[in-house]
């Protein structure tokens, strides 16, 4: 079994970070409408369990078209890339020492660079340097997939526990605590993953969540009361 890299593991963590966020996001929406609008316990964890299963499917199928579409742009990417090669070898070689002497580096060194590269491997030079991304390194639509289908469910336990463990009185107001802190994990780890600023991430992410759970509580009163 070939070996992943390390860009195609970080891109499954991913659907696994994302897949877990989404699955505590929704159901935990999902529960504290009903709970708003009901305390039946058992109309709220079949709700839950429903909003799950739903979302389950959902995050697999959504991540496997996603991750396919991608992968297809990228084969694309790569038979123009051949096509270029052949008919414009020049034009290409002058695209890649371009973006380096671009990114500062001197002409003549620049002029060097290129050639071995392309000398290597002009194809992977070219494809890196002007898309972005590494041939024959593609992320699989079905492990970002699987990721997603367990993950989703994964993330879903928490809000279906808290809902079903504390007391009726208690249940939603613990519920709310115990997503926000999971959201705000979630948020940090996806910022890691991305490079991005991880506490604009968390905010971000508790923000969504603390909007999902308010509107859908509110909504669940006032259908609760009709």
């Amino acid at each position: 079994m070939k070996k992943q890299s390390l860009a195609q593991r970080i891109n499954v963590i991913r659907a696994s970070v994302m897949g877990a966020n989404d699955g505590i996001l929704s159901v935990a929406g999902i529960v504290i409408g009903v709970a708003g609008a009901t305390a039946n316990s058992f109309a709220i964890f079949i709700s839950g369990i429903a909003g799950m299963i739903a979302g389950t499917v959902s995050m697999a199928m959504g991540e496997w078209v996603s991750v396919s579409t991608e992968k297809d742009s990228q084969r694309n990417a790569i038979e123009h890339q051949r096509t270029a090669l052949k008919e414009h070898y020049q034009q290409e070689f002058n695209i890649v020492k371009q973006k380096y002497v671009n990114d500062g580096i001197d002409d003549a060194l620049a002029t060097k660079a290129t050639t071995e590269m392309m000398n290597r491997d002009s194809l992977v030079t070219t494809v890196r340097e002007k898309y972005g991304f590494n041939v024959n390194e593609f992320t699989s639509p079905y492990a970002a997939a699987i990721a997603s289908m367990l993950s989703f469910p994964t993330g879903s336990i928490l809000p279906l526990a808290a809902i079903g463990l504390f007391p009726s009185h208690l249940r939603v107001g613990m519920t709310f605590i115990a997503v926000l802190i999971a959201l705000a994990i979630t948020g940090y780890s996806a910022a890691v993953l991305s490079k991005a600023n991880r506490t604009r991430s968390m905010i971000r992410n508790i923000i969504s969540g603390m909007l999902t759970m308010i509107v859908t509580y509110l909504i669940g009163k006032i259908i609760g009361t009709l």
